[in-house]
């Protein structure tokens, strides 16, 4: 601690000990908590007590006044704990009696103060910062501060039960840390005396009659094993484990999520995970004996792990198949669906009852669906085969039934069909994993049952616009996946067959009334013609570009670029982005010989909605677009790109949204690359013996393009932005061309003087664009008044004169770095009292 804080500490000390002047922001208190945290992690604790004996008048003050407050006592209260982590320091406190006065039966555990959750926090805080050593835990146990624990466990506050669990586990874990295990197979080991305290509550508690009880013991069996990878921990299994696989017999098994995260956390230890041991009998039990949808998160939490033995794993399988099997038995399937079990495992009752019961219906499969898309993207790694053909065709009759399109079979199937008939959560999920099957490469089945029920979700007018939204992001997927596999070049060629219905559904929802409709169909669009476009599969077939031009869909586009909603403008205009870019591979069609004419007018449309939209979204999307034509090459675009960026760029300098000046930064840094891109080229051959002369033909080629298109003073404009985005951005920009262009010889041939020697910020150069604006008089520069304030060369020189250094840490710098001191925070404290009324609170 420097000096400066030692004298301010006393006064401090007083005012947060007097009752009569409480401190009036509880945070000082949390940040001189932070404060002392970091001192006792860099000195001594008990020199910190010697040297500032303050620090321990303040805890006796605290303890001897009649009416404390709750936010005082329950700093205190952790403050002591946190010295007290120290051996030495917890004696010199147990010598003055005040661990005893604070943490023991004397202390707030039989005051009023008791009832303030805040101090029951700060005491269970306290002790689990003091519990660092054998002397605290002996401390714990002489004290009766272990059933206080216990009690805390069930207390109201969530927070304080949460606190008190944890402090629990950290109990015995470190009261076992050095205990050795002798004999693996002993039952009554010679635990020390906290923990037998500890595993005695355990037991007592598991076998109680109370719900709650049972439930803060496993949570706290949970913890410790999943923390604690000793081998005590499978000494105390084997005293515990008779007693909770009971708890699996009883009916109904109320503890059952509780019981499933106490075995995943077991599973998941090296100290369990050999196929012999007894916990995965305790699991099988726990697959049989749950209800299905506890069982199914047992299930694949087991099947990620390598080590189950198969036993388990074929159990746990069918625990997840078994409701999509009573789906697909309930419908009408031909011969080859059977089913996806060959014999149920468990009583398949239990499941056709929740099937029947609309609400649990939804849940149950909602649940299961979730797990098998999770099992399915990590298929690869996991050591279980998923008999995806089956389980794809039980995927797609829930669909079917989802819209009345299935068969009952049974009177399950009529329940069923009841129950899931236009069922929003169902197809959302169900959706959800048909689309993860597209990496399955079950190609084959695309032209059959999966694209007929895609089509049919696309098509119906009941399809809500979020189920619609997800039909379309899963036909992608299956369409993305089948271009992108080389293998399936057949399969894809018998897709073609699909696009005229999918075409003539984009023409029907593209009109839709509801401009969610609109939006998600315009995203489709994009996103398809976006892959599609560079596909090599897409390059050698005709059909979809011939579909694509042959349908009202571009001309549709277009028109929604002037759509009422700015969310349907702004998808208008990324689907338009991308369609531009097909005329040119398109050429030899009919009907295209005025494509650069239509070509043309799109990019004037869009420049027209930058520089007057009323909304951002679609000004962003076109920045958006134009980044992605000036990187790609758009042939409009190349035609004249220093046209195209001064034009884009003083459109962006005008607009008041950050985003899309930020969009404007990113374009100019996409041309300034491509325009000095080649000096830099890694790896060239040629790149070691370009002359100097060459270099600096180059560089002078380049400022002088850069001075058409006006791009410093677009660059300046936003390096004195108020957006710190913005800013920031123009910083590292500028940054990077000075390094470029600022050097020896791009600057011999412009005038040189001794700027370098100076440095010029913010204010100068806000002084100097508004003096470029006025055109009145030059650059405001020694050496250089007879240069016009838009030369080349004097750009130049503002730039190397500019700090961008210090600029870029001014605002790299975080809101509250003015001042963060513990001098700063002391002073504070003492000013929200009228003790330094001269000191202005600065709290951070």
């Amino acid at each position: 601690m420097d000096e400066e804080c030692s004298q301010l500490l006393p006064s401090v000390c007083v005012v947060l000990a007097d009752s009569r002047q409480p401190v009036a922001d509880d945070t000082f208190l949390e940040k001189f908590l932070d404060w002392f945290h970091t001192l006792t992690k860099t000195e001594s604790s008990l020199l910190l007590l010697q040297k500032n004996p303050c620090l321990t008048e303040l805890i006796t003050c605290v303890l001897k006044l009649k009416d404390p407050s709750s936010s005082t006592l329950s700093f205190i209260l952790r403050l002591t704990g946190m010295f007290a982590a120290s051996e030495s320091c917890f004696q010199y406190l147990q010598q003055r009696e005040l661990l005893n006065s604070l943490f023991g039966e004397a202390g707030p555990l039989s005051s009023a103060l008791w009832e303030e959750a805040s101090v029951r926090s700060g005491w269970v805080q306290g002790v689990h910062s003091m519990v660092q050593h054998q002397s605290a835990i002996h401390f714990l146990c002489n004290c009766g501060a272990i059933d206080v624990i216990f009690t805390l466990q069930g207390d109201l506050s969530l927070f304080v039960a949460s606190a008190a669990n944890q402090l629990l586990v950290h109990v015995l874990t470190f009261s076992l840390q050095s205990f050795q295990i002798k004999q693996i197979n002993i039952k009554d080991c010679d635990w020390p005396i906290c923990a037998q305290k500890l595993i005695v509550h355990l037991e007592e508690s598991l076998k109680s009659n109370s719900i709650s009880r049972i439930k803060q013991s496993v949570k706290l069996l949970t913890s410790v094993f999943g923390c604690c990878h000793d081998l005590w921990t499978e000494v105390l299994w084997s005293q515990l484990s008779e007693t909770i696989v009971y708890l699996l017999e009883k009916e109904p098994v109320h503890t059952g999520h509780s019981l499933v995260d106490l075995f995943l956390s077991m599973a998941r230890s090296p100290v369990f995970s050999c196929p012999e041991c007894s916990l995965w009998a305790s699991v099988l039990r726990a697959l049989e004996h749950l209800n299905p949808a506890q069982a199914g998160c047992l299930a694949v939490g087991v099947l990620k792990l390598q080590e189950c033995p198969q036993a388990v794993r074929i159990q746990a399988l069918s625990v997840l198949l078994q409701p999509m099997d009573c789906v697909l038995k309930a419908a009408s399937q031909p011969l080859e669906y059977p089913g996806l079990l060959d014999k149920s495992v468990n009583d398949s009752s239990t499941v056709e009852a929740l099937l029947s019961c609309k609400s649990s219906c939804a849940s149950l499969l909602c649940q299961t669906l979730a797990h098998l898309e999770e099992l399915l993207y990590l298929v690869t790694c996991l050591p279980v085969d998923l008999p995806c053909i089956s389980l794809l065709k039980s995927v797609v009759t829930i669909l079917q039934f989802c819209i009345g399109r299935a068969t009952p079979a049974s009177s399950l199937g009529h329940k069923i069909s009841r129950n899931l008939i236009g069922c929003f959560r169902i197809q959302m999920s169900t959706l959800d994993l048909l689309g993860a099957f597209s990496d399955r490469k079950n190609h084959s089945l695309f032209m059959g049952s999966v694209s007929d029920i895609l089509l049919a979700y696309l098509k119906s007018p009941d399809t809500s616009p979020t189920v619609l939204k997800k039909s379309f992001q899963t036909t992608l997927n299956w369409l993305v996946s089948l271009s992108e596999t080389a293998s399936s070049k057949d399969h894809w060629q018998q897709t073609q067959q699909f696009f005229p219905d999918l075409f003539l559904v984009l023409q029907k929802r593209l009109c839709s009334p509801c401009w969610e409709v609109r939006d998600s169909t315009l995203e489709f669009l994009t996103f398809l013609v976006k892959h599609l476009r560079d596909c090599s599969i897409f390059t050698e077939e005709e059909q979809f570009r011939q579909v694509l031009f042959s349908s009202e869909v571009p001309k549709l586009t277009e028109a929604l670029l002037e759509d009422p909603e700015s969310y349907v403008r702004a998808s208008a205009v990324m689907a338009m982005g991308q369609l531009s870019f097909l005329p040119h591979l398109i050429s030899n069609m009919p009907g295209t010989e005025n494509g650069n004419d239509k070509e043309k007018s799109i990019v004037a449309q869009l420049q027209d909605i930058l520089a007057t939209d009323s909304e951002c979204f679609p000004r962003r999307a076109v920045i958006s677009v134009f980044i992605d034509w000036l990187r790609d090459g758009h042939p409009e675009v190349l035609k004249d790109s220093e046209q195209f960026v001064s034009s884009v760029l003083q459109a962006v300098n005008c607009d008041l949204d950050w985003e899309v000046k930020a969009g404007g930064l990113e374009l100019a840094e996409v041309f300034c690359a491509q325009t000095l891109g080649w000096l830099s080229l890694a790896g060239c051959p040629y790149a070691s013996v370009l002359s100097a002369a060459t270099r600096s033909a180059h560089l002078s080629k380049s400022l002088q393009t850069f001075y058409r298109v006006k791009l410093f003073e677009f660059l300046f404009g936003a390096l004195c932005d108020c957006d710190r985005p913005v800013a920031q951005k123009a910083c590292n920009i500028l940054i990077a061309l000075r390094a470029e262009l600022c050097d020896e010889n791009s600057m011999k041939e412009g005038p040189r003087t001794d700027l370098s020697r100076e440095s010029h910020g913010i204010a100068w150069l806000e002084k100097t664009l508004r003096r470029w604006i006025s055109c009145a008089e030059p650059c405001p520069r020694r050496g250089a008044d007879k240069a016009g304030p838009r030369d080349p060369n004097n750009l130049l020189m503002i730039l190397g004169t500019i700090d961008l250094e210090g600029l870029h840490r001014s605002l790299n710098r975080s809101s509250d770095h003015i001042e963060k001191s513990p001098q700063s925070l002391l002073q504070d404290i003492l000013a929200t009292v009228g003790t330094f009324e001269e000191n202005e609170a600065d709290c951070y």
